[in-house]
């Protein structure tokens, strides 16, 4: 339907911050601040329409209305206005929308895969400090919006109040001395030859006491960016301090402009001079050629600065341009997946490059590293790059921090950089960034020992588990990690569905309410729906037809995603003897669903299958066995579990024992009076672990 632009004046003093403190309380506010629509400051909140689950946000993008000349004489034309669109976040996870890949590491926190809502109005400051009521107005919305403007102005006549805000309990996920050891990890990736960068990232988490608008509201004032933003909805809130241009299209010209490289305020210099800087930057000018090659017209893709350094937000970057003319017939839509998700933040190639994310990261990733922006009739499409960037749901609030990994990177050098990244972002909030935990020690600067070794640090044990990933070091715990392929496997599928084993002891099925309970609780957080309502009964029936034949029994029940239910039941195989645990690094674990894709866990068990794999995460923590919970038990007796955090499957068998929740090491488990493995088949086995190395 077509729209008519209204742009009208209003006398207000306020700041682009004050301005969105006066939306407090309305549904979905948000905030663009900084270059945004030729500079100034965008700001909306109760949207006509939000895009549903189940919608194509991509397509989203070029749902717009037509929009008829100017309303009234005198007023601005259209290409000088804003008046309304699309606001909103693309998840990184919606990359799977654009080309599936490996399944991202555990979740702690989720966000929806993306945002979008559609405003007919909003306030707009332009370059020049002015502010403006725009809209696109329709016939049956003409009222509405006059409505809204009357009340919009009545607020921004005084001024709003800030409120006090608190952030705590900062940790690093994992500790940066983990987060080199994967930067080492994904270096031997390199150098085999499957990939030529690849962007990790670590992440911030802690809790916030207060509003997120009031957050954002100060780390904008003390930290202004390019290209700051805010959205907040029912499902949480991004308060970003992006510098970064992901995508912007005037007209028909589409332009992205990569960051590569950073040094904290004061080391411009060096930066300048960093051949290994630049040559991140110009691998990803590249890419993002290429991905623009794909929508625009021959010939017309050109590089308009390469590795200019330029200060942003408390830090140097190098940035490079590009741009290119849309092909006739491409839209949004076809540009943004041409790019998606931004090269800068994954790496190239880029497909190879999201594997190996996939599988060294330890926490997925939300919206960070996703895009931020608008689609609007008139102001074209923007579109930051998610990066520096607080989540927040609830109380929880996290921030990610990464850079570039290229065949030269050193380890500590990397998670100094992430640091650097994250240090005046939570100054601006008024936050310390937390001290690394001492539980396994960063490789030196050199990323090994100077006799080609790895280096273990204060944590020998965790040192080499890491250490057949450096490409210098010796195979003293080669069966650690499992042997490099000629690409990452794969963590499970969750189109594979789940599964449950359960011990049926003379047809009765042993803590049936438990396994159902985990069960119903993974199928509705994956799948969204309910398990049959006869899920109990059909599982009855098989486990008295198991009685005929044999008092103990196996019952393994398969359930996919769309509902279809199978169960099988046999006997229970003979104990093959002690149980050797072989440690086996896996960032983030496999989260606490019961996978029916073993693939990963098969491929880690053909390493050695006299042993059972013991998954630990990239700081030396115990997850679980491949096939069971583990269990300690202390010298005063008491019996302790890993915590069910979000990374390991909550342990049936273990929680009965009356096991307690608590981190454990593998020094725990070598200083213990007893260590076990827990499984519904086989109660508490006694356990041991092979050497690291």
């Amino acid at each position: 339907m077509p729209a008519d632009l209204v742009r009208e004046p209003l006398d207000c003093a306020l700041t682009a911050t004050q301005a969105l403190l006066a939306l407090r309380g309305d549904d979905r506010p948000f905030a663009l601040m900084g270059a945004w629509a030729g500079g100034g400051a965008v700001l909306g909140s109760a949207p006509v329409r939000v895009a549903g689950p189940e919608d194509d946000l991509f397509a989203r993008l070029d749902d717009l209305p037509q929009v008829a000349p100017p309303a009234a004489a005198g007023a601005a034309g259209a290409e000088d206005g804003f008046g309304g669109g699309w606001v909103g976040f693309l998840g990184f996870g919606l990359r799977h929308a654009v080309e599936p890949g490996h399944p991202s590491p555990p979740r702690p926190v989720s966000l929806p895969g993306g945002v979008l809502a559609y405003y007919d109005h909003v306030l707009r400051r332009d370059a020049a400090g002015r502010w403006w009521f725009e809209a696109l107005v329709t016939a049956e919305r003409e009222a509405a919006v006059a409505r809204r403007r009357a009340v919009l102005a009545a607020r921004l006549a005084r001024a709003p109040a800030a409120r006090a805000f608190a952030t705590r309990g900062w940790e690093w996920t994992p500790s940066p001395a983990a987060h080199a050891r994967a930067v080492q990890a994904c270096r031997a990736r390199i150098a085999a030859g499957d990939l030529y960068q690849a962007n990790l990232c670590l992440r911030l988490e802690g809790r916030l006491a207060g509003d997120a608008i009031d957050l954002f509201a100060a780390a904008a004032e003390a930290l202004p960016t390019e290209r700051a933003a805010f959205l907040a909805g029912p499902w949480g809130a991004l308060a970003s301090l992006s510098p970064e241009l992901f995508l912007a299209r005037r007209g028909r010209v589409a332009r992205s402009a990569p960051i590569k490289g950073t040094r904290p305020a004061g080391r411009r210099a060096e930066l300048a001079a960093s051949a290994k800087d630049r040559a991140e930057n110009v691998m990803i000018v590249d890419l993002v050629r290429n991905d623009l090659g794909r929508v625009c017209r021959a010939g017309s893709v050109r590089v308009a600065a390469l590795a200019d350094v330029r200060a942003m937000a408390g830090v140097w970057h190098l940035v490079s341009e590009v741009e290119g003319e849309l092909a006739d017939g491409v839209g949004d839509a076809d540009l943004v997946r041409a790019a998606f998700p931004p090269g800068s933040v994954t790496g190239a190639p880029k497909l190879a490059a999201l594997d190996v994310i996939a599988e060294l990261e330890s926490t997925g990733r939300e919206a960070y590293t996703g895009a931020i922006g608008f689609a609007s009739p008139l102001a074209g499409l923007e579109l930051s790059v998610a990066i520096r960037t607080f989540e927040i749901r609830d109380d929880r609030i996290w921030l990610g921090a990464g850079g570039g990994i290229v065949a030269d990177s050193d380890g500590a050098g990397e998670a100094r950089e992430a640091a650097a990244k994250a240090a005046p972002l939570l100054a601006a909030i008024g936050a310390r960034s937390p001290a690394a935990p001492g539980a396994a020690a960063a490789p030196n600067d050199a990323g090994e020992g100077d006799d080609g070794d790895c280096v273990a640090g204060r944590d020998s044990t965790i040192g080499a588990l890491w250490g057949p990933w450096t490409p210098k070091c010796t195979d003293r715990a080669a069966g650690a990690w499992r042997r490099l392929g000629p690409r990452p496997v794969a963590r499970p599928d969750p189109d594979a569905g789940l599964y449950e084993t359960l011990l049926v002891r003379d047809g009765v099925p042993q803590r049936l309410g438990a396994h159902l309970a985990r069960l119903s609780h993974s199928f509705r957080v994956l799948y969204g729906r309910r398990p049959p309502d006869d899920l109990a009964e059909r599982i009855a029936a098989a486990a008295a037809t198991a009685a005929a034949r044999d008092a103990t029994a196996r019952l393994r029940l398969d359930l996919t995603p769309g509902g279809d239910l199978a169960i099988a039941t046999g006997p229970i195989a003979p104990a093959g003897g002690p149980v050797r645990l072989r440690p086996v690094v896996l960032p983030g674990g496999l989260g606490p669903h019961k996978w029916a894709d073993r693939t990963l866990l098969e491929a880690h068990e053909a390493d050695d299958p006299a042993t059972i794999p013991l998954l630990v995460d990239a700081d030396g923590h115990v997850l679980e066995a491949s096939r069971a919970s583990v269990v300690v038990r202390a010298a005063d007796g008491a019996l302790h579990t890993p915590p069910a955090d979000g990374r390991i499957l909550p342990g049936v068998t273990a929680a009965h024992t009356g096991a307690r929740p608590r981190h454990i090491t593998l020094a725990d488990l070598d200083a213990a009076a007893g260590v076990y493995v827990a499984s519904a088949l086989r109660g508490l086995s006694p356990a041991a672990r092979t050497p690291a190395g």
